[in-house]
């Protein structure tokens, strides 16, 4: 393990490679840079109760669980990080409770969720805002290229994850026979988590093994919740396109009264050419606890 201080650059030269995880604990103003590799380390960089942390052209080879770990932290910036993971639970970019972030011209091939974001987890407190993914390749073995909102906090009202932009993305690939952990573009929603103000344009899905395109969904995991979630609410799917036959229809359904999905715009999302209509139960069902499920055209 090498701890990161304050004020200081990490820099890893390509051709090096380093055998440990580097962590950002209760820093500000840190940049871990270079063309280098951070070869099967438990977990490639961990960014928890930190402020403006900077991630630039790193490799990261097959971790024992993340790729990056954030906890609770502000500022985060990763850009031309390439991952590659084979194990189980070994995500791509898990933060939780995390805001203003920006990830951009990234590349993950991982065994489990790409890239995911929640609100509380372990010793994390606070909802998530001010997120952009952008100009990344996504492949993800089992489980989700891009996920929110499986986790949070249940003691008072919940945590608010919102602002939220996913936009000029490639999903290579998604392989989960699991039908509740299936969707590319997933929002999950337990643990009393409102999800508002989220946005996928401009992305291009090719054709998987296993599972759905968009899975937006209140829900009680039993495996990870400790309550159910509240609202999905002001979410846009704009110049989405899927090529292929292998997904299963993709699916819209809210919880109760109290956990509904509400306001989902899709303008241009179109499926092997055909533009998505709200009449297509083979490629979309929508459910019970829904409303203001829009249809446009460009």
């Amino acid at each position: 393990m090498f701890k990161i201080p304050s004020n200081k650059t990490v820099y890893i030269d390509g051709g090096a490679v380093i055998r440990g995880k580097l962590v950002c604990d209760k820093v500000k103003n840190v940049r871990i840079i270079g063309r280098g590799i951070i070869d099967q380390p438990q977990r490639g960089i961990e960014i928890t109760h930190s402020e403006n942390v900077v991630i630039d052209g790193i490799i990261v080879k097959n971790p024992q669980h993340y790729t990056v770990y954030g906890g609770q932290s502000t500022g985060i910036t990763i850009r031309n990080l390439k991952s590659f993971s084979c194990k189980g639970w070994s995500d791509g970019i898990d933060l939780m409770s995390c805001s203003d972030v920006m990830i951009d011209d990234v590349f993950m091939r991982n065994s489990d969720d790409c890239i995911a974001l929640y609100g509380h987890r372990w010793d994390y407190y606070g909802g998530s805002r001010n997120v952009v993914v952008k100009n990344s390749t996504l492949w993800a073995d089992v489980a989700h290229p891009t996920n929110l909102g499986l986790h949070g906090d249940t003691r008072f009202v919940g945590d608010t994850l919102e602002n939220i932009t996913f936009s000029n993305l490639d999903i290579l690939e998604h392989d989960e026979d699991d039908p509740d952990y299936q969707g590319c573009l997933a929002i999950s929603c337990g643990d009393l988590n409102l999800i508002q103000k989220v946005t996928y344009e401009n992305i291009r899905i090719e054709d998987f093994e296993e599972g759905k395109l968009l899975s937006i969904r209140v829900f009680y995991n039993q495996k990870y919740n400790t309550g159910p979630g509240r609202n999905i609410e002001n979410i846009t799917f704009r110049n989405i396109t899927y090529s292929g036959s292998m997904a299963n229809p993709s699916i819209i359904e809210g919880l109760s009264n109290q956990g509904m999905v509400r306001g989902v715009t899709f303008e241009n999302v179109r499926i092997n050419g055909k533009l998505l209509r709200n009449n297509e139960s083979d490629k979309l069902q929508i459910g019970e606890f829904t409303q203001g499920i829009l249809f446009k055209s460009n």
